[in-house]
């Protein structure tokens, strides 16, 4: 959980008992409750500092003519969905329900975005990455031994710090994972 949370705890709450109104089956994934529908991701309530929102997994799929639906990160966030309140404004249960009727809709008809696949050989490795590889060969020999996925985990972990200081602060992280021969991300799956 964030700092935020005890802030936003009367509105999850709320999303919450919003949420149990329906279908959905209530899971609990990555610590917080995740609403689902046939084993797949439906939606779930989160605060942060400024606003709580309600997560839509497949949220690329709703018609949105109350114009409230937002991308978490322009550019990279590619199906997921938010629906944002402030403290002022509160929790809207029709405005809720009108997003997650469609959102359930939508599970059962199976309508669920799928990744682009990319290729970890046609990606780029990053210049620091590159010169940490190649300065140890037990580094490399793993990296190369790991599957493309997790290739490609390794390389957009480093591509998208912006800050040097960051790309090497992650560079250091990363090291004893490829010496377990572990991808970035496992301890997590």
């Amino acid at each position: 959980m964030n700092d935020y949370t005890a802030q936003w705890t009367e509105e999850h709450e709320r999303v919450l008992g919003i949420f149990r109104k329906t279908e959905m089956e209530e899971k609990l994934k990555w610590g917080i409750p995740i609403f689902t529908y046939n084993k797949k991701n439906v939606a779930a309530g989160y605060g942060f500092k400024d606003h709580y929102a309600v997560w839509f997994h497949d949220g690329v799929f709703l018609d949105d003519p109350h114009g409230r639906l937002v991308t978490a990160t322009e550019g990279k966030t590619k199906a997921l969905r938010q629906l944002r309140f402030t403290k002022e404004e509160g929790i809207d249960e029709n405005l809720i329900l009108f997003y997650l009727n469609q959102a359930i809709k939508n599970a059962k008809e199976g309508k669920t975005w799928k990744p682009e696949r990319t290729k970890a050989e046609t990606l780029k490795i990053p210049t620091l990455l590159q010169q940490v590889l190649d300065k140890n060969p037990n580094l490399k020999d793993n990296f190369e031994a790991l599957t493309p996925f997790r290739k490609k985990e390794y390389i957009a972990y480093i591509a998208e710090a912006k800050q040097e200081k960051t790309k090497l602060a992650r560079l250091e992280k990363i090291k004893p994972l490829l010496l377990q021969k572990k991808g970035l991300n496992d301890t997590y799956r």
